[in-house]
């Protein structure tokens, strides 16, 4: 069955919309500053935010995560992170808007 083709700014707004930015890299990493860490005090938070979305069942939070740890490049691939096609379309979605901005 063909993926459901899926809004990128409903999805980014109903996913990401949840859960303050800020308030998850202090949360992970004790700093909203990340050029401020370590690269220990990075790697740890990664860890930590790794291990939390392994064990997360809420579906926004979970992409909220994984967006955190794509831009930090330690995201999951999209087969391991999300079981629902649907989820996996729109952190498609979330990689082309990244690739996006920081190409242009």
């Amino acid at each position: 069955m063909a993926p459901q083709p899926v809004d990128p700014a409903v999805t980014w707004q109903d996913r990401l919309g949840r859960m303050d930015f800020d308030d998850q890299l202090r949360r992970f990493f004790g700093t909203d500053d990340l050029d401020t860490l370590t690269p220990a005090a990075l790697a740890g938070g990664v860890e930590h935010m790794r291990v939390e979305f392994g064990l997360e069942k809420d579906k926004g939070r979970r992409f909220a995560m994984w967006s955190i740890l794509y831009m930090l490049g330690e995201a999951p691939d999209l087969d391991v992170a999300f079981k629902d096609p649907g989820d996996r379309d729109a952190a498609r979605n979330f990689m082309d808007l990244m690739d996006k901005t920081s190409s242009g």
